[in-house]
């Protein structure tokens, strides 16, 4: 797979996901098969205002590239400052433009799916990016804003001819946000109105889902967004389904849990003790999602404070599991 002048190993892409998608959660799906990976979404007025805490949202792992960091905003020229400023700090192979996003408060601000309402400001800020960086340039949208303002060709069309070098398109309208079915049959007219490489998203949740979605839409990639949380391994199960027909089933609890604590060491070490153990809150309990009676674990997953007490929490669960 290429995108502008970067190869990818693969066809599958992990989301960007605000306060999900941090380095270490990145990484691990880096390892278990994610041919790139987006960082957090940044704010490019936070960056342009040197805002102290948005660059660590760009910081990569080791070893992450390909790899895009994504940003939002919807002033041309600051758009324009905060991609430099983002290229610079992490040293990214693209940027991604959010285009897509739903949240009240990133839309309400005129940025995120918001632009799909104005698609002329949305030219101005890809043309804007894409003059400014020495990588390629990426766009992540919706299928419009409601039901009645569907735009999704006429947009994918517009974002190719301001410079996009590839778009992943979501089949959900912002009013949608994520209820209801994606709808694959606009992805699919997105990638058949435009040449350049098209990435689907929306209801993906299983290795399955994957290979259903390509037939689907024709597209080129799969971006992987809530599917991946708690859920590494649907790259690499879905990658060896893609490449042999066959779907190898999920590791044993036991690994499946050293990887979540993986997973919060890696946090604590770039962010801080007591921030990652706030997060693995959520994290942890998404790993338990496909094991049935732990219930009863859940709410000492929220109480967690100290690493220590995660490794404890971690050899019960495993106990638990293993004595049925």
């Amino acid at each position: 797979m290429q995108i502008g002048s970067v190869s990818l190993a693969g066809r599958l892409v992990l989301a960007p996901m605000a306060g999900v998608t941090d380095r270490a959660f990145r990484q691990v799906c880096r390892e278990h098969g994610a041919a790139l990976t987006v960082t957090e979404m940044v704010s490019t007025k936070a960056l342009c205002y040197q805002d102290k805490k948005t660059p660590a949202l760009l910081a990569l792992g080791e070893g992450e590239h390909p790899a895009a960091a994504q940003i939002f905003g919807h002033e041309p020229e600051t758009m324009a400052e905060g991609a430099r400023i983002a290229r610079a700090v992490s040293g990214c192979d693209m940027i991604d433009i959010n285009m897509g996003c739903p949240a009240p408060k990133i839309a309400g601000n005129g940025d995120g799916s918001a632009l799909m309402r104005d698609p002329a400001l949305a030219a101005r800020v890809i043309e804007a990016v894409a003059c400014a960086v020495d990588v390629p340039v990426t766009v992540k949208f919706r299928k419009g804003w409601d039901e009645q303002s569907q735009n999704y060709v006429e947009f994918a069309r517009m974002a190719e001819q301001a410079g996009a070098a590839a778009l992943a398109v979501h089949g959900r309208t912002r009013a949608q946000q994520y209820s209801g079915a994606a709808d694959w049959e606009a992805i699919r007219a997105v990638k058949q109105a435009v040449s350049i490489p098209v990435a689907a998203n929306g209801d993906v949740a299983e290795p399955e889902d994957v290979l259903r979605i390509l037939d689907a839409t024709g597209a080129d990639m799969v971006m992987i967004g809530r599917g991946a949380l708690g859920d590494p391994w649907i790259f690499e199960r879905a990658n060896a389904l893609l490449a042999t027909g066959v779907c190898p089933p999920l590791p044993p609890f036991a690994e499946r849990i050293d990887t979540a604590v993986r997973q919060i060491e890696l946090a604590a070490a770039y962010k801080g003790e007591r921030v990652a153990m706030l997060e693995a809150r959520r994290h942890v309990n998404c790993y338990l999602k496909r094991q049935s009676g732990l219930k009863a674990f859940k709410t000492r997953i929220c109480a967690l404070e100290r690493l220590e007490e995660l490794y404890h929490l971690a050899e019960e669960l495993k106990q638990t599991v293993q004595d049925g």
